[in-house]
């Protein structure tokens, strides 16, 4: 058994999906349900006794020794975290609560567990830490992409968070040999994202017709991953990683926020013509740039494909037109998530389920 926590957010509800559907192991999911944590992900999983769900805070230590007491799994993959830069932004409290203190508290909670293990329980035991390409800092058009050695230089509150709970993760594992790894991921995309980020928000905002917000010049370049890519990277990092080690996982696609939205547009004048004819480009409005945004990042993905012979399937081509086909296949999840209906689905169809 497994244990994932942050389970019904967008990369964890795809990881616990991808999982079940790759093997038998059952996983126990905790997760806060904040307004990103939605159990509506999972409804294909709602009569599946492999999925145990769990409402719980990671920073609840001992409601996490509770979980790992009485079902005593032999992986955590902790995708808990707040992560949207904008919403540090405004409120990084949250951001400090969650991504740092509450890292520390399941770390011990871990640790206290980790240390009553005895022989090989012991000794198979790993924490899988899922972190961001955005501890790093900013790159200049001519800069390497990140590797594993690059220095840490966070320049968001989200980011710097994130950062913290990295050293946290690592002192763990030099200060009590914790057996821990972690993956540091480029952007995600795909299936089951909360509109609030860019590609969701460009499909969510052109089919209703609504301005299409590009911040700045929109000239700032990221490295895109399918989310279903990373999803089989965390599971090959946690599999054939190396303890103590980081993994950088990237889809090799770095492309300007201009680019992506102007490629969305033309898939959706493809699939989901306007009834205008117009195409979907013409919504396209620049707005001020955000706080401290970075101007690049990218990936060095070659140290996960030397030692662990992973890389990605899709490219972003393939991978952005599975995105909108999915957005346009699943208009109904995305109306819950706007309106909030998500939560009362989960009163209705799940609340006897959540421990």
């Amino acid at each position: 058994m497994i244990f994932v926590t942050g389970g019904a957010g967008f990369i964890g509800a795809n990881f616990v999906l991808d999982w079940l559907a790759e093997n038998d192991e059952p996983v126990v999911n905790i997760d806060k349900l904040t307004y990103a944590g939605n159990l509506e992900s999972l409804a294909s999983l709602q009569e599946d006794n492999r999925h145990i769900f769990a409402q719980g805070d990671i920073g609840d230590a001992g409601l996490m020794s509770e979980l790992l007491e009485k079902y005593q799994p032999r992986a955590v993959l902790n995708f808990a975290a707040e992560s949207h830069v904008d919403r540090s932004i405004h409120g990084p409290e949250a951001f400090v609560q969650t991504n740092v203190v509450g890292t520390f508290h399941l770390l011990e909670a871990i640790r206290a567990y980790w240390n009553k293990l005895e022989g090989t329980r012991k000794a198979d035991f790993r924490l899988l830490h899922v972190s961001t390409d955005e501890v790093y800092g900013s790159l200049a058009a001519d800069d390497p992409a990140f590797t594993e050695e690059h220095r840490y230089e966070p320049n968001s509150p989200y980011s710097a968070s994130k950062a913290a709970s990295d050293h946290l993760v690592r002192s763990y594992h030099h200060t009590y040999g914790l057996p821990v790894l972690t993956t540091n991921c480029s952007n995600n995309y795909g299936p089951f994202h909360f509109p609030e980020k860019l590609i969701p928000l460009i499909i969510v905002n052109a089919l209703a017709g609504k301005s299409l917000p590009i911040y700045g010049d929109g000239q700032q370049i990221r490295d895109w991953l399918y989310v279903k890519d990373h999803c089989s990277a965390i599971r090959r990092v946690l599999k054939a990683g190396t303890t103590g080690e980081t993994y950088n996982v990237g889809g090799w696609n770095e492309k300007p926020n201009l680019d992506i939205v102007h490629l969305v547009c033309s898939l959706l004048d493809e699939l989901c013509p306007r009834a205008d004819k117009q195409g979907y480009a013409e919504q396209i409005s620049f707005v001020t740039d955000r706080l401290g945004h970075d101007r690049r990042y990218a990936i060095d993905a070659r140290k996960i494909e030397r030692e662990l012979g992973w890389k990605p399937a899709e490219t972003f081509e393939t991978g952005i037109r599975k995105t909108v086909q999915w957005y346009l296949d699943n208009q109904g999840w995305v109306a819950n998530v706007q309106s909030g209906g998500y939560r009362d689905w989960v009163e209705k169809n799940y609340q006897d389920k959540i421990g």
